[in-house]
């Protein structure tokens, strides 16, 4: 296996997450908030798609092309991926607050909810097409077969922490409650 085949595997299990999503947006639109539902979506979009995806993107992949002599195309579109992580950084922290808001009360947050529900599952579809269809197939000719191997390995090593990470944030986030 290529590291994008690995990449495009995890872009599976994001797709179908972000349709549960996209079905619970539709119970919003109609009234029905499910805040625990909301707080596990935030949470898999936060450690799984981003943290544990988009980490091995930008912390493996980009960096290792930063090192390659792109072409300017190759180059602009790895700019506008890493903004699009950051904007469903951005847009996945005002749902949480959007729900934190409905939790303490604020019916209007209910609209929010919605609205960054429908941003999230209409835009990673479209940033996952442009990654599968276009980015991976035209930057993975910048590497050896040695180098796809290797980084490969990394991407596996990257996972194997990942879980540690996770739960020793679990652990210091309950600490904190005393």
């Amino acid at each position: 296996m290529k590291p994008r085949g690995l990449l495009m595997i995890e872009h599976r299990l994001i797709e179908k997450t972000l349709k549960l999503a996209e079905r619970e947006s539709e119970r919003v639109r109609a009234g029905r908030v499910d805040t625990l539902f909301i707080d596990t979506v935030v949470d898999f979009i936060r450690t799984y798609a981003d943290r544990t995806h988009h980490g091995k993107e930008e912390d493996i992949l980009f960096r290792e092309l930063e090192k390659k002599p792109l072409s300017q195309a190759d180059a602009a579109a790895m700019r506008e991926l890493v903004e699009e992580h950051t904007t469903a950084r951005r847009t996945t922290g005002e749902l949480v607050k959007a729900n934190a808001d409905f939790l303490a009360g604020r019916e209007e947050s209910r609209a929010v909810i919605f609205e960054k529900l429908q941003f999230l599952t209409g835009f990673y579809p479209k940033h996952i097409a442009k990654e599968d269809k276009a980015f991976f197939p035209a930057t993975e000719k910048y590497f050896t077969a040695a180098e796809l191997e290797a980084m490969l390995a990394e991407f596996h090593e990257f996972d194997r922490r990942m879980i540690h990470e996770k739960y020793e944030g679990v652990y210091a986030a309950l600490a904190k409650r005393g």
